[in-house]
């Protein structure tokens, strides 16, 4: 084996050199290190949002009599304060005087739709050209928070399949991306980023805006509309695609931004998420949850039900209580003579029928009662 030694002078400048680099890596270490925290301060994913639920009864109408928002509390909207400009340097230094936007969000339980409420104002309105190069109010949903990119430029296995194959294979389908005009002047409401133009349409996407100026002028803008958000939304149509299910206090990914452009140049490009990757790519969306009813609307009591058929060969149903409001005691009546107070009883019945079942609920201030009439069917 070879012996290796150094004399002093070898030793020191090797030290030198060591602790030369350390500082190089130190001074590079301390400028991420800041840098990454500069980027936290400025970074939105994370914060969570609300959606507000209407009761069934006082869902908003598409009609432009924006009146159904008003129900919608301030706490729930969203304003310019939120917005990050990702694209031109101006961070979340942005003036109200140049552009201004508030977005609510609202859906109804039992209905898999995002109802939107937006009020914008922009002191030049852009909106001749009949591509992208007008005012843009861009949204992008993933309802089951699958992440991951969206759109064929950024979509898996682009080393192996062509970008335009990718596209027809409905790869990116777990999100949707709507760039949706303001206004839409003789042209579609919205262009949809991806494959599945038809989810821009009725009955998937409803919309209806107001405003009084023209191209180039400036002045406020109104606009409600709601989408139809998809676990798969296939590029062969609605009977090959899975609508996200919303529940209460569920989460989805959400976001959008506005493409302001002026004399058809793009001013600013200002997002939610205050990362630009937003619009193609569902990991850098931000956190929404579907909200219950306001306590307001809550009635203090009232009874619902459902069933499900546990085995149809021995006419076995198991029924769930879906009541409202604070509930002490449950009465069930089957209808062939057999009555339960369990919250959530199973019930086998001797013979097929159909049957109405009622259920009651109580407590020391009132009663509720819902009967549905022949739902239980039995053979």
């Amino acid at each position: 084996m070879r012996e290796i030694s150094f004399n002093n002078q070898q030793i020191q400048n090797y030290t030198s050199t060591i602790m030369e680099t350390k500082g190089k890596y130190f001074f590079q270490i301390v400028l991420v290190f800041f840098f990454g925290i500069l980027l936290s301060a400025f970074s939105n994913p994370e914060k969570e949002y609300r959606i507000f639920q209407f009761p069934m009864h006082m869902m908003p109408r598409i009609d432009g009599d924006f009146g159904d928002w008003e129900m919608v509390p301030d706490s729930y909207a969203i304003g310019l304060d939120q917005l990050m400009d990702t694209k031109f340097g101006r961070g979340t230094d942005l003036d109200p005087k140049d552009y201004d936007i508030q977005v609510k969000v609202g859906w109804v339980k039992n209905l898999n739709r995002l109802y939107f409420y937006v009020e914008a104002y922009d002191d030049y309105w852009d909106f001749k050209d009949n591509g992208l190069r007008q005012d843009i109010f861009e949204v992008v949903v993933d309802g089951n928070l699958s992440g991951g990119p969206i759109v064929k430029k950024s979509n898996a296995n682009s080393r192996r399949i062509s970008k335009e194959e990718l596209h027809f294979k409905s790869h990116g389908t777990h999100a949707q991306n709507y760039h949706i005009f303001t206004p839409a002047q003789n042209k579609d409401w919205a262009m949809i980023w991806g494959n599945t133009p038809w989810i821009k349409e009725f009955p998937y996407f409803n919309a209806v805006d107001d405003y009084n100026f023209k191209h180039s002028g400036s002045g406020k803008f109104k606009m409600e509309f709601w989408i139809t958000p998809f676990d798969h939304a296939d590029i062969s149509g609605y009977d090959r695609s899975v609508e996200t299910k919303l529940t209460e206090n569920g989460i989805i990914g959400l976001g959008w931004c506005i493409l302001e452009y002026d004399g058809g140049t793009m001013e600013s490009f200002m997002n939610l998420s205050h990362d630009s990757r937003m619009v193609f790519d569902a990991d850098f969306l931000n956190i929404f949850r579907l909200m219950p009813l306001e306590t307001k609307y809550l009635p203090s009591i009232q009874a619902d039900w459902s069933f499900l058929e546990i085995d149809r060969n021995k006419r076995w149903i198991q029924f769930k209580d879906e009541s409202m409001g604070k509930i002490e005691k449950w009465h069930w009546d089957f209808g062939d003579g057999k009555t339960s107070t369990e919250r959530n009883p199973s019930h086998l019945y001797t013979e097929g029928g159909e049957w109405t079942v009622v259920l009651t609920i109580f407590n020391q201030e009132s009663k509720s009662t819902r009967s549905k009439v022949w739902d239980v069917v039995t053979n």
